[in-house]
């Protein structure tokens, strides 16, 4: 699919578990759709008897999005909504599913006539408006676009790995990497057992589950392996930093827009995040109004925006989006945490000084679709205070009395010199090799690295294979708030000279703020 979803061997800290079936399915959209019963509801011991008889299906979408690596400027706005709609089509198909337990026991083909059905139909429509755009535009639309309407019913207990609606990824769905090394002919935590034995969490059938969490005790240290790391600078090349200090949210500003993959669309993320620094970032804002924005950071020289998901606990209580789209509408539940510490740093190359950014540069790191598209864009370290040589990319760490959950986020530091951002929204910049040097002619950029510590959150804990009041990140619904869904954004807006000033510190070995 382009370069940042070349093939990259990624050994986990831990084995993915609750993402290893669906990762050896051959990527693409798939959704998860849980049939159990939550062991919340109805007094829990009755229900997890019956879910042991209850069914599980995913449905198999080729994820669009990460086929279109070209086109044209002039029809990328009109493009994403129809991405967003496709998102929102799987989302609706996938809430069908859940809602329709004993139609579906009752009646061997509802699955196809029902929901699979009406799918295509809908993503035939949506393909046809996104080949329009882009021929209209001077571009030209994949051939045989169409072949991508097509979902695939798939029972958990008898993957379909043959050929079909979803195995035709291209770069973001054929090669999976990591997964298919870490995940296939494991155990499938994240349908069967988690669903079954376990029951669904705190999310009701949305998860997450007792197997997405890990005493932090139990990772073992400096195992974390992903080529995403965070040590882009050392001894040679660019040594210095240069941090920004712009709060942790304490506006509490959050809405479940995207202006970065979704512009125009309102609840195009179907998440919250969190926003600090930029205050003007929502789907509808321009480039005009983002340097026009006001800014929480100390130094009113950058107007930068950065954002990730927030942070719930599912302890029972309900934030005040609990019916709201990126809230409960959307499957995300719980009380919204702030991080209590929000680092960002930017640092230099190992190997070469590094040059500015282009002003409005968009760089997303992580992939809000991980769980299904595959691991090669997931870029999550999970942590706690105290431990944080032992991260963890598949699971939610469990810390220990007086340690704090923590979130590491390392972008990608090489850009290719001319674009602020590209039709996937990746192919513009990339990650450095693995001598630290970029490749293919890009150019070396301050890497922004962010670290999130959230004091606030209890320890899960894990009673008869159920987890009890668990935490999650928000995510789109069919993901199941797998913690390897954990993703940041961010948008350059330093003004030119302290633009300059980070350069600057940066190269000359200088730590400034």
């Amino acid at each position: 699919m382009g370069r940042n979803t070349r093939k990259r061997r990624m050994p986990l800290a831990t084995k993915v578990t609750a993402g290893a079936a669906a990762l050896a399915l051959g990527g693409g959209g798939l959704v998860w759709a849980n049939f159990y019963a939550s062991a919340h509801e109805d007094g829990g011991h009755h229900n997890r008897t019956k879910s042991r008889n209850a069914q599980i299906a995913t449905i198999n979408c080729p994820d669009v999005g990460q086929k279109l690596t070209k086109v044209p400027r002039g029809a990328r706005k009109g493009v994403a909504k129809e991405l967003a709609a496709l998102d929102r089509q799987i989302t609706d198909a996938y809430t069908r599913l859940a809602e329709t337990r004993q139609a579906q026991a009752g009646d061997a083909n509802y699955v196809d006539n029902a929901i699979l059905g009406p799918l295509k139909s809908k993503r035939t429509a949506t393909l046809d408006r996104i080949g329009i755009n882009i021929n209209r535009a001077g571009g030209k639309a994949p051939r045989d676009f169409g072949r991508f309407a097509r979902c695939q019913g798939v029972p958990v207990d008898q993957p379909d790995t043959g050929d079909g609606g979803g195995q035709d990824q291209g770069g973001g769905g054929q090669d999976q990497g990591g997964g298919q090394d870490n995940g296939g002919g494991q155990d499938n935590g994240g349908g069967q057992n988690n669903g079954g034995e376990q029951g669904n969490g705190g999310q009701a059938q949305n998860g997450p589950v007792a197997d997405d969490f890990i005493r932090i005790e139990d990772v073992q240290p400096n195992s974390r392996n992903l080529p995403n790391g965070l040590a882009a600078n050392g001894d040679g090349g660019s040594t210095g930093s240069f941090t920004t200090e712009c709060g942790t949210n304490e506006n509490a500003l959050r809405n479940s827009d995207n202006v970065i993959v979704a512009p125009g669309v309102s609840n195009g993320a179907q998440h919250q995040h969190d926003y600090v620094g930029n205050q003007a970032n929502t789907a509808f804002a321009s480039d005009q109004d983002l340097a026009n924005g006001d800014t929480t950071c100390q130094n009113q020289g950058d107007r930068s925006s950065y954002f990730w998901p927030v942070l719930r606990i599912q302890d029972g209580t309900q934030d005040i989006d609990q019916g709201q789209p990126g809230g409960g509408q959307d499957g995300n539940v719980g009380k919204i945490v702030a991080p209590s510490a929000a680092e960002l740093k930017f640092v230099g190359n190992r190997t070469s000084d590094v040059v500015a950014m282009p002003k409005a540069l968009r760089i997303i790191t992580g992939d809000a679709k991980a769980f299904t598209n595959g691991l090669n864009n997931a870029n999550t370290a999970w942590s706690c205070t105290g431990f944080e040589d032992r991260q963890v990319t598949d699971k939610y760490p469990i810390c220990p009395e007086g340690s704090s959950v923590v979130r590491t986020s390392a972008f990608q530091s090489c850009w290719d010199g001319q674009n602020i951002d590209s039709a996937n929204h990746r192919t513009h910049v990339d990650f450095v090799e693995a001598d630290g040097t970029c490749s293919n002619g890009f150019q070396a950029i301050p890497q922004l690295q962010v670290r999130l510590v959230y004091d606030d959150i209890p320890a899960p804990q894990i009673e008869n294979g159920q987890v009890v009041n668990p935490f999650a990140v928000d995510s789109f619904p069919e993901q199941l708030h797998k913690p390897i869904t954990d993703h940041n954004d961010f948008i350059n807006f330093f003004d030119e000279d302290l633009m300059n000033e980070m350069v600057e510190c940066i190269n000359s070995g200088q730590d400034c703020q």
